[in-house]
């Protein structure tokens, strides 16, 4: 699968000015992840990757904190996830994941975001189908036998493994998630991985160039400003 993986989710925040967005957007997910599935992190591995990743990302504790309190406690917002996906310049393949509050605004957010940024928003499954939704496991290691080895003896389903500069990465389908993390751990102990994440990985992609640029570019500093966006994936090779 190569390495794309690594620059094929836009992050969400470019500039320190926009570090609050970033605290905001990870609060609402530790929030929502910890409601579904527990605030303590040694139980819930998808909140423990989550707030390890917060902390690489430099969220501060008490923001991490304050999420965690609040999904503990009782009622509180009540938080939907929504999955939107269209075509950018050039046909480029966009999808966007949101948690939101009013499924209504953030579309309407999303589509204002597409027709600006010389787009259009399509309809679900129109865009998806040309991506693997994986789950990404990267850390120091050599030996990729063992590391297959550990997997396949977990029953865990690997859909490719690479090891490159002394580190090993597996790709498995997302709901393999929590099984493949918690076989790795098992077999070595506490590791620090790199890359912890689930992501959707384009099948192919389409070259952005000339006066298609600057448009598309324009529609993801939008959507990367807007608050109810958690992340952006597309298949655009600038």
């Amino acid at each position: 699968m190569g390495r794309a993986f690594q620059n094929r989710k836009e992050s969400m925040a470019k500039t320190a000015d926009a570090k609050t967005k970033v605290y905001s957007k990870y609060g609402r997910e530790i929030y929502v992840v910890a409601k579904s599935g527990g605030t303590d992190p040694s139980s819930n591995l998808t909140l423990r990757g989550l707030i390890e990743r917060a902390k690489k990302d430099q969220v501060p504790s008490h923001v991490i904190d304050k999420a965690l309190d609040k999904a503990a406690g009782a009622g509180g917002e009540d938080f939907a996830a929504a999955r939107y996906e269209g075509f950018g310049p050039a046909s480029c393949m966009i999808i966007v994941e949101c948690l939101t509050d009013n499924p209504n605004r953030t579309f309407g957010d999303v589509r204002n975001a597409f027709n600006k940024g010389k787009g259009k928003i399509g309809t679900p499954g129109s865009v998806s189908h040309m991506f693997d939704h994986c789950a990404i496991l990267r850390f120091a290691a050599e030996d990729e036998e063992s590391v297959l080895e550990s997997l396949m003896e977990a029953d865990v389903d690997v859909t490719d493994i690479e090891n490159e500069d002394g580190h090993i990465t597996v790709f498995a389908p997302h709901t393999e998630y929590a099984k493949a993390k918690q076989a790795l751990i098992d077999a070595y102990g506490e590791i620090e991985f790199e890359v912890d994440d689930i992501q959707f990985l384009p099948q192919t992609h389409t070259p952005v160039e000339g006066d298609d640029v600057a448009p598309f570019e324009k529609l993801l500093d939008m959507l990367n400003d807007l608050d109810d966006v958690q992340n952006i994936y597309h298949n655009a090779e600038l």
